[in-house]
């Protein structure tokens, strides 16, 4: 069975690598949909540092078109089934049980679903009965929309709500409690203001949720738009990378679980100057 505190001790942010199998991630978009090169970066994350690497063959950015089953297969399959061979801990990015089970079959720990189970229901069974992780993100809309004017009345209470009522979804379905990890969907269907009010509010996020936080901000565009009020700019997602450190120190300082990152270098160094610091 997967727990969240088997990938580091207590008390230590875990390092999720992303891994982009698809051609239009905003960041990587194309860098890595050849397998061999997929294989190669994914097991350098591991080796910088780390702890999982998320395998995702279907982007999620603002406006991403969706992708059929059969090619998000051929993308991911032979991805995780090389890193899993070569020791690397995998969990799937994904919406689509079919792409779920068969990345499970290969030996994935976790799934990362971006809706939470409400795609495809059948998941969280799925996750249930295969012993994996879970992470269950807020997202409002859907990629193709989501940045199309999102609205809330209060953004940390209705996060809070969605992860919490998600959450006992996944419980209801037999997911162990130690294998469930919150994402608030940092970038998905929120401003800036959103976003910087969901990073002040963390603890009590988990709080609400009654789980454990991971956080993905990585190179995202309001990191550009926080910069430009500086007089900064970052308009190359590369160039964000120092922005994103600063998240992720953020994070290790409000107990946050794990952080998803592009640079796991980076991260794995500041997580571990924080923990030591914090000794």
């Amino acid at each position: 069975m997967f727990t969240w505190t088997d990938l580091t001790p207590p008390g230590r942010l875990a390092i999720m690598g992303i891994l982009n199998v698809t051609p239009d991630s905003f960041s990587d978009g194309g860098r890595f949909l050849d397998p061999h090169a997929a294989v190669t970066h994914g097991r350098a994350l591991a080796a910088e540092g780390a702890d999982i690497v998320d395998v995702g063959g279907e982007s999620t950015r603002p406006g991403a078109e969706p992708v059929e089953v059969d090619e998000e297969l051929r993308r991911v399959i032979p991805v995780v089934d090389a890193l899993v061979a070569a020791d690397v801990v995998v969990s799937v990015d994904t919406t689509k049980v079919a792409v779920a089970e068969a990345a499970l079959d290969a030996g994935a720990a976790v799934v990362n679903d971006v809706t939470a189970g409400r795609a495809e229901p059948e998941m969280l069974a799925l996750v249930a009965e295969r012993q994996a992780g879970f992470v269950a993100m807020h997202m409002q809309g859907e990629p193709r929309t989501m940045q199309d004017q999102p609205r809330y009345d209060d953004v940390v209470a209705e996060v809070g709500a969605f992860l919490a009522e998600r959450v006992g979804a996944a419980l209801a379905a037999g997911i162990a409690p130690t294998a469930i990890i919150a994402d608030p969907g940092i970038g998905f269907g929120k401003t800036l203001e959103h976003n910087l009010a969901l990073l002040a509010a963390l603890p009590q996020l988990a709080a609400l949720a009654g789980a454990p936080l991971l956080v993905g901000a990585s190179r995202k565009q309001f990191l550009a738009a926080l910069l430009a009020r500086a007089g900064f700019t970052a308009p190359d997602p590369l160039d964000r990378d120092d922005a994103t450190l600063a998240t992720v120190v953020w994070c290790a300082r409000r107990s946050v679980r794990v952080v998803r990152v592009h640079d796991t270098l980076g991260a794995a160094r500041a997580a571990q100057l924080v923990s030591e610091v914090a000794a």
